[in-house]
């Protein structure tokens, strides 16, 4: 009611001595049991967990992928109203005494290494490959593939994928509990973002489903991050003359000892790393991988194909833009007949658009927490365009500068198939292999190697800090050094466990399963959002407390 201050206080029982001192017990024992079923499963009896997976996976896709378009739509559509409507825009993320704790360098950096970084080392040169193979386009007829007439299509899907709407799933749930937590004094977590619409309630039972399902798609989420990390990160070891016992020569695939070497360097300074906390570790090493992205990104604009990527960055940018409110609301459905375009483009939609929004809202809870932690005493505005627009941009010339050098060298500098056929793990290493001669594309192989090291472990260890956060009951800075190095482990064994069990693939379809609870919980985020910030607006005219008094 707009009479009377809203909710300030959410009581959640934590545990006040023992090994659970300070952490919800409900939801961190909960959340380690349904994790560690997950692993000692896929371990036990890797083919069968990753056929019951895969199965699951195809029902999912088949059944919500209207499901997940629409809600994706919506996540950027609040985004967007909220940013522009004038007093929305204004409202600042904590007190107006409130300044940001973060340089504008650091706080991007530690957005951006967090959210999509390693994405960027691994898609930036294979999705562009792959849509300039093939696309909606090409199954319509519209361009042909692998031709010059397809090269601006190829990045209207990839824009798309990686753009404002990947962006919009974070910064809602981050916005979401930076408003309530910051203005309002409830607990970093989940559970604070939906109290104008249960109230008190989730202090309870609800609250503990809604965390719980929050860590485990944080993990799942992470976990499909950091498989598509692993693998490159081994092949990157074996091109720089780490031994061919890291690869199978059969399949070019990690083999088992690779991803099991692999897991323990990242996995270990990614433990130490979220030991020292998000203002020292994380912080630095955001920094560091930062200033190396810059660095490779600057070695294209000079050595790559840098007019043809610009004029692909244009085109593509204003194709996505003009096109956007179409394909939000786009949805293919099969007809039922094996390989008519329907059915060719349903499922393409499937494996491309409604996995990718699967992985984006699995991964929405561990950024979100990170971006709610790192963004206080910033306005809606400046949030949103800061979670969103810019590292948007980022990733758009990413793809065009990096993976247009690609794109180019195949259709016009003669590469023929060595960096499509190269593999998605190996076709960065493959295109600089072609441009520079064996020593320097070495140098340039340890740099990305270094690079995605950097970027495994900043991903990782702030995940772990994020379900420790939440498992705490939103204590932003939990004690229980024990917790943070068991999660370090499991997510290690999740990882490790699905690449061996199934691949990649066992890993996506774990990761969508994860993903469907918590999409529901996001659309919730979005209602409670919306009636906060109205019924504040009421309580101001009305000269009603909205934000919570220092104490």
């Amino acid at each position: 009611m707009a009479n009377k201050p809203p909710l300030m206080d959410l009581p959640i029982q934590t545990a006040d001595r023992g090994f659970y001192a300070g952490f919800s017990k409900d939801v961190a024992i909960t959340s380690k049991i349904l994790i560690a079923a997950l692993i000692v499963w896929a371990i036990a009896v890797p083919e069968t967990a990753a056929t019951i997976l895969g199965d699951l996976n195809g029902s999912l896709l088949g059944t919500f992928s209207s499901w997940y378009i629409y809600v994706v739509a919506l996540f950027l559509i609040v985004c967007v109203v909220l940013a522009l409507i004038p007093r929305t825009g204004r409202l600042k993320l904590g007190l107006e005494s409130d300044t940001p704790e973060f340089s504008n360098f650091s706080w991007f950096s530690m957005m951006f290494g967090a959210g999509i970084g390693i994405g960027m080392l691994t898609f930036a040169t294979a999705e562009p490959m792959y849509h300039f193979a093939t696309n909606p386009n090409v199954i319509m007829g519209e361009s042909g593939a692998s031709a010059a007439d397809n090269v601006n299509n190829a990045y209207l899907w990839s824009f798309l994928h990686w753009g404002f709407s990947a962006w919009a799933c974070y910064a809602i749930v981050g916005l979401s509990l930076a408003y309530f937590s910051y203005r309002r004094n409830l607990p970093l977590t989940i559970r604070s973002a939906l109290t104008p619409l249960f109230g008190e309630s989730l202090s309870g039972i609800l609250g503990h489903i809604v965390d719980v399902v929050a860590v485990v798609a944080t993990i799942l989420g992470v976990a499909q991050t950091l498989g598509f990390g692993v693998e490159q990160f081994v092949s990157g070891l074996n091109r720089i003359g780490f031994g061919d016992w890291l690869i199978v020569a059969e399949t070019g695939k990690p083999s088992t000892a690779g991803v099991i070497t692999a897991l323990l360097v990242i996995m270990g300074a990614s433990t130490l790393s979220a030991l020292s906390g998000v203002g020292k570790g994380i912080k630095w090493l955001s920094n560091i991988n930062m200033g190396l992205s810059f660095f490779l990104l600057a070695f294209f604009l000079l050595f790559g194909s840098t007019f043809f990527g610009l004029s692909a960055l244009v085109e593509g940018l204003v194709t996505y833009i003009i096109q956007l409110p179409k394909l939000l609301f786009t949805v293919w459905t099969s007809d039922g007949v094996d390989g008519s375009e329907a059915a060719q483009l349903a499922s393409w939609q499937g494996g491309w658009s409604v996995f990718y929004w699967a992985w984006w809202i699995a991964f929405a809870p561990f950024v979100g927490v990170f971006l709610a932690r790192i963004s206080r005493g910033r306005s809606v505005r400046e949030y949103i365009l800061g979670a969103i627009i810019i590292p948007s941009v980022m990733c758009f010339v990413w793809f065009t500068i990096v993976g247009g050098t690609a794109i180019d060298l195949t259709l016009n500098g003669g590469a023929g198939d060595a960096i499509s056929g190269a593999g998605q793990q190996n076709q960065l290493f493959a295109m600089l292999d072609f441009v520079l001669r064996s020593g320097l594309a070495w140098g340039m192989a340890v740099i990305v190697v270094v690079l995605l090291l950097t970027y495994l472990v900043t991903t990782a260890d702030s995940a772990i800090l994020i379900v420790n956060t939440i498992n705490a009951a939103g204590a932003e800075k939990p004690s229980g050094r024990p917790h943070i190095i068991f999660w370090g482990v499991a997510l290690s064994l999740v990882v490790g466990g699905l690449l061996i069990a199934g691949g990649v693939g066992a890993i996506q379809s774990a990761m969508v399963i994860g993903a469907l609870p918590f999409s529901l919980v996001m659309v919730l985020m979005c209602a409670s959002l919306v009636k906060a910030i109205v019924k504040d607006g009421m309580r101001e005219k009305n000269g009603v407390q909205t934000v919570h008094e220092v104490e």
